[in-house]
This record gives C-alpha cells, structure tokens and sequence, in this order.
C-alpha cells in the first residue's frame, strides 16, 4: 500500500516506520522541516528502542518525509497522528489536529496545480490521534470532507502503544480497533489491507491477533477506557502499597500473590511513584473533564488522579524521616517518565524536584537521555553527566525513574556524603551500609 502519515511525534513517527517495515511504501508529512531533514538522512527525531535502526533501513526507499501535504493524493491510506494536548481544565486541544484535517482535506481536494478541482478517488483517512469519542464525526470529518467530498471515508484506529516499547507493541498487539461509519466497508477493506502484513507475521508465529470492528466514537472510547482502567489498577497498587508500608508489609509480595488471580492479573502491579507521560495523565483527566460536562461525576476516575498526584509528596515525607532537607545535597536519579524513552513529560521526578526545591535542598538530577529536555522544565538545575557524579558528595538520593543502569550501583554509594536512598520504583538493592527506604516495601 501507498501509506501517509501527517504527524512525526512519538505515535507518528513509529507507525511509519513500522508501516515500512511491513512492507508498505509510506510517506511521513510534518510541518517541522527538521523532523523532516531527520527522517530523510535516516535519524529518528525521537528516542525510541528500535526505531533508530528501522529509520535507518527504510529512510530513502520505503520511508521519506516531507513539508508538502499535496503527497496525500498520491497514497491509499492517510494517518492522522497529530498530538492532543491537555488543556489547563483538563480538556483536550484539538486545534492542531483540526488545522492538519483542513489541510488534509484541502489536499485531497487536489493538487494546486490542478486548481483544487479534481477530488482524489476512494481515499481513507484514518485518525490515530487521541480524541473524545464525538470529536472525529463533529470537528474532522466534516474538515476533510467540506474539501474532498464523500469519496473519502474518514474511520478511527486508536493506538496502544507504550512508550520505551512502542516499537514492539506496535508489532505484536494485542488487539486492533477498527472504527468505521457503519457500512463503509471500503474504510474496513483499507484498514485490514494495511495491517495484513502484521496479521500474517504474528500468525505464522502462532499469535492471533484480535481485531474488534465497531463504530467510530467506540472505537475512541475504548482508547480512553483502555489507559484510565490501566491507570486505576496503578493507582490501586499504589493505595495499598502505601497502606503495606504503614504495617512494615512489602507490597510486591502481597501484588505477587494477588496477581495469581486471573480476574486480577499480574501487570501493571508494580507499586511506587506513579504513572506521568502523555498517556495517562492526559487520558484520564480528558474523560473526567467530559464526564463533568455531560453532568456525571467520575469519583473513581478522580480517586485514581489523586492518589497518583500525592506519590510524590509520600516521597519527600519518607526523605525528611532520614535527613534534614533544608540545605542537604540531594541527588534526583531519572528524569524521564519511564525508562526507554527521553520524554519528561508529567514525569513524576517534576513535582519531587519542585518539592526539593520549596524544602530549601540542593538538587543535582542525572538521567541517561532525558536531561535536555528536562532543562525546558528546569534550567537552571545541575545537572550531572553520570549517575556516579551525582551522587558523589549527596546527603541524600531519590530514585524517580526505574533505568537498567541504577540497578547495577554499587560502589558509587560510597562516595555519598551520607548513604540514604529513598527508592520510588524498586530498582536498589538494599546493602548493610545504606540507609534503604522503599516508598511501598
């Protein structure tokens, strides 16, 4: 198939590469020329595991990027994969992504050098981005077909895709969601020959592959109710991990137990600081915000912000049992919000950094890619090059992000000014020497 993908963030820019992968000829669209530039000399413009050298492979044949939405005519199957940000109120900014459905629109209406007259044939345009289950029938299929007609369907295929994983889960899913007007058949026709490759691959490795067809707001919704569920059963751990802590239990004993329920399920389990990145916070307090608007109050759903939002601040009150934060050197290990990518954002070492901060500490922050775009958030921090300079000469260390690397300190600790470490996901190693608090073991 002929594939475009408008929008090269962390979504975007995986599908297409993994669309190339799969054997597809695909065409990345952004407005940024150099996530463009990137792309084409072969460079992923994000941190991701294995996307670097699938950029790599395709970048010049089954892979290029560009500025220029007049491609889209010219490809069976259109992405839309532009970010949805949260709001103040916790609502969604739609605005970008309906400026790309006008322009996508727009294009399909024809090639400038056409006049714009000559409306392309039996196109789909599939939304990836993250949006309230009215938002595609009210705010962007009407974008795109005021411009090019009925002759292209517009249909919904929410994404599950983990970041620090996304390669892999696109790649071996366990579901896929096809959202479709009912009877356009030609939109479900599309989307199964999109992902045939995938099907067969995960076939011939005797995985089955589900796919659920339904309609479009359903399919949105599934998206939302996906990540909002994940997300309580994280906070839920985290509830009781704090109530173990207070009885001196070790909550990832009880979580193994309990996991052996298969109405519970042993995933997502692992208690500590909480969940951040542009998932879950953004997810769950978008379908609490539209709940509130349609006069229905969510009590769960909050239940599950809250505990996560005060994780951090269980931390802090852990650090001030063992040191005097005021003026006390204290070193922050991660900074991304989880490890295998470079994204910082909601990451949960923010609000125990401005914590640090309004207690009078000395922070110094290390993390192994993420530090530079930590600095939008906290410029004038220290940063360190190494978790071994971070923590020579601290009173006092936090762990905020689960890295391999953390796991493998040892001696590092002995240049410690005093060996406390408070631990939010689990990763040290407790010794004889140091003082060891885990946030719920």
């Amino acid at each position: 198939m002929q594939v475009s993908v408008v929008g090269s963030g962390y979504v975007g820019t995986t599908i297409a590469a993994c669309l190339a992968d799969l054997g597809h000829d695909v065409v990345a669209v952004d407005i940024d020329q150099a996530v463009v530039d990137a792309i084409n000399a072969g460079d992923s413009p994000i941190h991701e595991p294995g996307l670097d050298e699938r950029i790599a492979e395709h970048a010049g044949g089954r892979l290029r990027a560009t500025t220029d939405y007049g491609v889209l005519p010219d490809t069976d199957l259109t992405f839309l994969a532009i970010q949805t940000p949260s709001n103040a109120d916790g609502s969604i900014d739609t605005s970008a992504l309906e400026a790309a459905s006008e322009m996508t629109g727009e294009a399909l209406a024809g090639r400038p050098e056409d006049g714009g007259s000559q409306v392309v044939d039996e196109h789909v345009v599939v939304v990836k981005s993250t949006v309230l289950p009215d938002v595609v029938d009210a705010r962007l299929a009407p974008r795109i077909k005021a411009h090019a007609g009925d002759r292209v369907s517009v249909a919904a295929n929410p994404e599950f895709q983990r970041e620090g994983s996304a390669v892999a889960d696109f790649l071996a899913p366990d579901k896929l969601v096809f959202g479709t007007a009912p009877g356009d058949e030609r939109a479900l026709d599309a989307l199964h020959e999109c992902y045939a490759p995938l099907l067969e691959a995960r076939a011939a490795d005797g995985h089955d592959v589900p796919i659920v067809e339904t309609d479009v707001p359903t399919a949105m919704m599934v998206k939302y109710a996906n990540n909002a569920f994940l997300a309580a059963k994280v906070s839920l751990i985290n509830d009781l991990g704090n109530v173990c802590k207070t009885y001196g239990i070790d909550t990832y004993e009880v979580a193994d137990a309990i996991g052996l329920d298969d109405r519970i399920g042993a995933k997502f389990l692992r208690s500590g600081l909480g969940w951040g990145g542009s998932c879950f916070p953004k997810d769950v307090a978008a379908i609490v915000h539209a709940a509130r608007e349609h006069g229905y109050e969510p009590r769960m759903l909050q239940a599950a912000i809250d505990v996560n939002d005060h994780q951090p601040e269980r931390m802090l009150e852990l650090l001030e049992k063992h040191v005097d934060v005021d003026g006390a050197r204290v070193a922050v290990l991660g900074l991304a919000f989880k490890p295998g990518t470079d994204d910082v954002r909601n990451s949960r070492a923010i609000p125990v950094i401005d914590g640090l901060q309004e207690r009078g500490a000395d922070v110094v922050a290390y993390d192994p890619v993420a530090t530079e775009n930590m600095r939008e958030h906290f410029p004038d921090l220290e940063y360190a090059d190494s978790a071994a300079s971070a923590l020579h000469g601290a009173d006092a260390a936090l762990v905020t992000t689960d890295w391999d690397e953390f796991q493998a300190l040892d001696d590092e600790f002995d240049a410690m000014h005093s060996k406390v470490i408070v631990d939010g996901r689990r990763v040290i190693e407790p010794q004889d020497d140091l003082t060891y608090d885990g946030l719920t073991w």
